[in-house]
């Protein structure tokens, strides 16, 4: 029997899950708790649909009314699928018949009662619930069940397992044994290996002779790659300097062409500012020109003020203010002047007005002649007077025009030349601040062109400093220390190589070996096996105890075979001896029996193993006439460790029962798992288990 998939509906943490098996090792890895053991669980229910306690209630999933287990198996070329269902009633949970079916290749051939597929399941594969529990699947906690079984109540199961009373079954099964023993044996004897293994002894030596040659001479091309690797090392490193400095020095001589453009824009600038400097003292000297100049005007225009009679050293305002005082002269004679003209005018009427009436015009009195006379010339004369006084009153108003208008082009003259002579003071002030500014410029450039000829100077010092030629010749010195080093690990790869080849011949011819003299071990074990199956065979018919005493004989062959490839060569070998109560010691080398409790942990796990192993091989054998065919193992790594190899080695052992044609294993010892053909992981998120495939 091989199961090929479980799937599994609402039980225990899956609310859906499909398992895949496949042939040989299986492993089910994961945590605590995240659902492995919840297959195994399954996969009994579905076989024989009862509960391993008085319920159903460790195995549906909490909160779900209904659960559903389908196991695909394969036996004897054809495929058979089993499904079981649950269903929650109150606070009962129990089967559910109609979801109760056993397919043979699609084809439904049982339903609805348990009886039915129980018949057709052993019909099958030869297995009840019993013997499953007990020879095939190995629960957590309970593969020591038989070794602490009290001895009287370990023959009794045992005895009922071998089937004992049936002593014509046994003889026709034991003579299959040796039938299939002869058969396994004359296979042996036909293999090359067995044949040809001196051959291959010698083939291994003359391998093992030119494996050491060539670790010799690699250990040699190893140093030779060290020293070339430290060569091109140090070329690389001089490399990389030189061609540093040489980006230093390319660097340099940016900064050199970058120095002489500043050069060059610097001495045009200072050409520039020459130029401006003599621009400004050229205007500085002119200004000063013209502030003489109108010096000179002013001086002439004050000369002018003080021939007019004004105080040339009074301010513009007092200037102007004498020079209103012309008005007020011109006014005052131009007013006398009227004056007497109207006073000239009253007496030429007057004279009239007494030369025509004779009368005085003042008080109307007659006149005489020698009065009038005399009246009419002193009028005359007065006239006369009055007629100088208007001319020289005219020439006085004429010359003071004349003074004033020569005065008031002084003053406008004056006033525009105190105008200028602010602005073109003030304008000088600015030119030579101007200048001034250009000859601190001009300072400041002359320092700043001396220091970039300075940083030329020395610029150019270092670029003199580097040779172009030491940087080709580092290069020239890198590659050949390259190909050196690549000729060297190119050969060393070679070699490595080729002890890759001569490694794996090595291993294999090893393997070969190894496999040839376990087959002659074999062969000698089974012809031992055959004389002992021949024996029981001859004395099928004789009393009970008798051939219940060739089985223990048998069984300890088998328990002793299996623990040999569990213990191997790590720890001292475990001689078992069983007695006729098929209860297990232990003798040691001095040849003193152990009891099973006085064994370790780890020796009491390996020891149970490897009797429950022995004997569901034996039991198969009698019972069906065919070894074991399946093994289901529950956390068989009980007081196992990692650090004496014990978990290994048992991994190991068990991916070598080739005559088991599947075995599943669950497991939270990722060392143990390493060793299967096949790794599922189961992983919980969520309370909800997860399956995914390692491999």
């Amino acid at each position: 029997m091989k199961i090929e998939i479980v799937q599994l509906e609402n039980i225990r943490s899956h609310v859906k899950s499909t398992v895949p098996f496949t042939r040989g090792f299986n492993c089910l890895v994961g945590g605590m708790g995240c659902g492995k053991s919840s297959v195994m669980y399954a996969v009994d229910f579905a076989l024989f649909g009862d509960s391993i306690g008085r319920s159903f209630e460790y195995l549906l999933r909490e909160g779900a009314d209904s659960g559903k287990v389908t196991v695909q198996f394969a036996q004897n070329g054809s495929t058979y699928k089993l499904t079981r269902g649950l269903k929650r009633k109150g606070k009962s949970i129990n089967q559910d018949f109609e979801e109760l079916k056993l397919y043979e290749d699609e084809k439904l051939v049982a339903s609805m009662k348990t009886d039915a597929i129980a018949e057709q399941f052993k019909a099958i594969t030869g297995l009840d619930k019993d013997l499953y529990r007990e020879i095939v699947w190995f629960r957590q906690e309970h593969l020591k069940e038989l070794l602490d079984a009290a001895p009287r109540d370990r023959q009794r199961r045992l005895d009922e397992l071998f089937g004992l009373s049936d002593y014509e079954v046994a003889w026709s099964n034991i003579a299959q044994y040796q039938r299939d023993y002869d058969t396994e044996k004359r296979f042996y004897e036909k293999d090359p290996d067995v044949n040809g293994l001196e051959k291959l002894s010698n083939e291994y030596n003359r391998a093992s002779e030119e494996f050491t040659l060539l670790e010799m001479d690699l250990e040699n091309s190893t140093q030779k790659l060290t020293v070339a690797k430290r060569a091109l090392d140090e070329t690389n490193s001089k490399l990389k300097q030189l061609e540093e400095k040489k980006l230093a020095v390319e660097e340099l001589k940016r900064k050199e062409a970058r120095l002489n453009a500043n050069i060059t824009n610097m001495t045009s600038t200072l050409a520039s500012l020459n130029q401006r400097m003599e621009g400004k003292k050229t205007i500085v000297d002119n200004l000063h020109q013209r502030q003489n100049s109108l010096d000179s005007q002013m001086k002439v225009c004050l000369v002018k003020l003080e021939q007019a009679g004004l105080p040339a050293n009074q301010p513009m305002e007092q200037l102007g203010s004498c020079l209103a005082g012309f008005d007020d002269k011109i006014s005052s004679l131009k007013a006398e002047q009227e004056a007497t003209s109207r006073s000239m005018q009253t007496d030429q009427k007057r004279a009239g007005s007494l030369a025509e009436e004779s009368k005085c015009p003042l008080c109307i009195q007659p006149l005489t002649g020698e009065y009038k006379t005399d009246l009419l010339m002193r009028i005359q004369h007065e006239n006369v007077e009055r007629e100088k006084t208007i001319n020289q009153l005219r020439i006085e108003v004429a010359n003071l025009q004349k003074t004033k208008a020569v005065a008031s082009e002084a003053y406008s003259n004056l006033q525009t030349c105190v105008t200028r002579n602010a602005d073109l003071k003030a304008r000088i002030v600015e030119e030579e601040n101007n200048l001034n500014n250009l000859s601190s410029e001009l300072e400041e450039k002359q320092k700043l062109d001396a220091d970039l000829r300075l940083q030329l100077e020395k610029v150019q010092f270092e670029i003199g400093k580097f040779n172009l030629s030491d940087v080709e010749e580092a290069r020239v010195q890198r590659e050949q220390a390259f190909r050196q080093y690549y000729v060297v690990e190119s050969d060393l790869r070679t070699k490595e190589n080729r002890k890759k080849d001569l490694a794996q011949r090595l291993d294999d011819t090893k393997e070969r070996i190894n496999l040839a003299q376990e087959k002659l071990e074999r062969m000698e074990k089974i012809r031992k096996t055959v004389e002992v199956l021949g024996a029981i065979r001859d004395a099928y018919r004789s009393i009970q105890p008798k051939l219940r005493c060739e089985f223990v004989k048998v069984l300890r062959n088998f328990v002793q075979q299996v623990l040999d490839g569990l213990v191997g060569g790590e720890t001292p070998m475990l001689n078992v001896v069983i007695d006729e109560t098929y209860t297990p010691y232990v003798k040691s080398e001095a040849g003193v029996d152990r009891e099973v409790s006085n064994l370790s942990g780890g020796e009491r796990t390996l020891l149970a193993f490897a009797y429950r192993l022995g004997l569901g091989q034996l039991i198969m054998q009698s019972r069906t006439g065919h070894g074991l065919g399946m093994l289901m193992l529950d956390e068989p790594t009980e007081n196992l460790g990692s650090e004496d190899g014990s978990i290994e080695r048992l991994a190991e052992a068990i991916s070598r029962f080739k005559a088991i044609e599947q075995i599943i294993a669950v497991t939270h010892s990722e060392a143990f798992a390493a060793k299967a053909d096949h790794v599922i992981t189961l992983e919980k998120d969520a309370g909800v288990s997860k399956i995914s495939i390692e491999r």
